[in-house]
């Protein structure tokens, strides 16, 4: 199993049978990701709580802790309940299945025999909301990084600690300088990143134009700060 990379999401697929495990990761491999596997819910909740997954793939009928029972200590972590799950199940299964598993929160529901095409094409939903969601995390990260590089005490000079943001002034430029115009911007700022913090942490699927125009905003007030340090 591969180690994972920025470039590459997880998935985690969970079934008590190793042949079905075997299989989906067979359908799966063309998308190359990481492909981590549990054979019980316990296994799957632990694996969860060690890293960060784009989606997980949730066998109904498993001994023990169930798909459902699984699904809803998922849902019910904080560090896991905005993973996005689709469940499986075969065919002969009762009529409210799909029902529970949304009621749950489950993302999607498909029934074995599983078209190969159709969950590559489900799965690829997800890699790239959690590809863009990490963007956009990693975006507001240097935001915060270069709101606290400004506010340093005895700042002159030179490239924020970690580099500047792309599309933003280099050094020499673009400088927030003590005075009330400069603290007023700052308080834009840090209003702004709280706004994105929060769309990243409670939704469940993140509306990416909305935090892609207020990650922009952010962008245009760094850029026009002041370098003498004065007013807007």
């Amino acid at each position: 199993m591969s180690a994972p990379t920025p470039d590459r999401s997880s998935i985690l697929i969970v079934d008590d049978m190793q042949e079905n495990l075997v299989a989906l990761e067979a359908v799966l491999g063309p998308l190359d990701q990481q492909l981590v596997t549990a054979r019980s819910g316990e296994d799957a909740l632990k694996a969860m709580l060690r890293q960060d997954f784009a989606v997980v793939l949730l066998d109904v009928l498993m001994p023990g802790m169930d798909g459902f029972e699984t699904a809803s200590n998922i849902k019910r972590l904080d560090q896991t309940k905005d993973v996005p799950i689709i469940l499986l199940t075969g065919t002969d299964v009762d009529a409210d299945y799909a029902y529970r598993g949304y009621a749950l929160g489950a993302a999607d529901f498909l029934s074995k025999p599983i078209d190969p095409w159709v969950l590559r094409t489900k799965v690829n939903v997800f890699l790239d909301l959690d590809r863009k969601n990490r963007q956009l995390a990693v975006q507001a990260e240097q935001l915060r990084r270069l709101l606290v590089a400004e506010q340093a005490p005895g700042r002159t000079g030179g490239p924020a600690a970690e580099g500047p943001l792309e599309g933003t002034p280099s050094s020499g430029s673009g400088r927030m300088g003590a005075g009330t115009g400069g603290a007023e911007r700052l308080a834009e700022i840090t209003e702004k990143l709280t706004e994105i913090e929060v769309l990243l942490r409670d939704a469940q699927q993140p509306d990416r134009t909305g935090l892609a125009d207020r990650i922009a905003e952010l962008e245009a007030t760094v850029r026009g700060l002041d370098p003498a340090g004065g007013g807007a």
